[in-house]
């Protein structure tokens, strides 16, 4: 891949990040009824939009590519979208197939295992010509993940979209946000997992990701693996309460936590800290950088992403740019990065 130089490829374009994959309904555990049933709540979620939804909390204009079924869900999501501030023109209804649904699961550490409805659903069956290329166009950057290859015509939709984007000479990033249950055959997970890394300029891989795609437990070379076949410039390693670590063309970077005990669940803490390497990326300009800087944008990503853990659901979670900024001032009072200031 070719270095990205972003003197002169943003100039003229309207959105900041455009985003393209699922969107779906998140039901979380939400107490038990009288008759002790377990009663759940309908978090709009799905990895791209909920990095778009952090974006706007820090000031970024974002747009959405994808569909959702023509039914009660699928307005449901629409208006959420539309009401985080993010352009939905690019999303397209399915009168036929529903809307994906998922069932998340909290373990009492927050950690999370998921039940899908989707086989298939609407963000499944979006087609190429379905996609605004438009939009793809006039972005700064484009991201998307591994669940838009989950069936043969979001896939293509998928590529059109990578496509588009690199003649427009757009930063892309990538997120393979592996759900084993989603595929039919993990080998398929794997060779998705590897053209979404080859077309990327910024990776965001969580610890367990780097283990399966590379055979390798040790990030330090599951990352050097990345590099070595790839060429991948941005490695963010999130590596859950271990904290994060970024590798960028040469230089190395480790952040530990912010952990709290208000935790209830860790829906969209990845996709929170994906939004804030993007945002960084996109202030900053997408050249060098020394280990020094790589660790303030580990530090901004990690408090974000705990802060977003104190919440249910993730979309509509989001934290605000000054709620992080306080966070992150209290650390720096109390002389502490790892523990968060009650």
């Amino acid at each position: 891949m070719s270095e990205f130089e972003a003197d002169g490829a943003w100039r003229g374009k309207t959105y900041d990040v455009v985003a393209l994959g699922e969107l779906l309904i998140d039901f979380t555990m939400n107490g038990m009824s009288g008759q002790g049933n377990p009663m759940y709540e309908a978090n709009p979620g799905g990895a791209p939009c909920n990095v778009l939804s952090m974006l706007r909390q820090l000031g970024k204009k974002t747009a959405f590519i994808g569909k959702v079924g023509a039914d009660s869900f699928g307005d449901l999501l629409v208006q959420a979208v539309a009401g985080q501030g993010i352009a939905t023109q690019g999303i397209r209804r399915d009168e036929k197939i529903p809307t994906s649904l998922a069932f998340v699961h909290t373990m009492p550490d927050g950690d999370r295992s998921f039940s899908f409805y989707r086989n298939p659903g609407a963000d499944q069956t979006l087609r190429k010509e379905e996609v605004d290329t438009s939009l793809v166009e006039d972005a700064r950057i484009f991201h998307f993940g591994s669940l838009s290859m989950t069936g043969r015509e979001v896939e293509e939709a998928t590529r059109l979209a990578v496509d588009t984007a690199k003649q427009a000479g757009a930063l892309i990033s990538f997120d393979p946000n592996l759900r084993p249950p989603l595929w039919e055959e993990l080998s398929l997970a794997k060779e998705k997992i590897a053209y979404g890394i080859s077309q990327c300029h910024i990776l965001k891989i969580a610890d367990d990701e780097i283990a399966f795609f590379t055979g390798t437990d040790d990030i330090d070379e599951g990352a050097s693996r990345i590099w070595g076949r790839f060429g991948t410039p941005l490695i963010c390693a999130t590596m859950g309460r271990a904290g994060s670590r970024a590798f960028f063309r040469g230089k190395r970077a480790d952040c530990a936590p912010f952990l709290t005990e208000r935790t209830i669940d860790a829906t969209g803490a990845g996709d929170t800290f994906m939004a804030c390497v993007l945002n960084w990326a996109l202030e900053r300009g997408f050249q060098e950088a020394d280990e020094g800087e790589l660790l303030k944008m580990l530090r901004f990503a990690n408090a974000a992403a705990s802060l977003v853990t104190t919440k249910k659901g993730a979309l509509r979670s989001m934290p605000q740019k000054e709620a992080v900024m306080r966070l992150l001032r209290g650390c720096q009072e109390d002389g502490q990065d790892v523990k968060e200031k009650r």
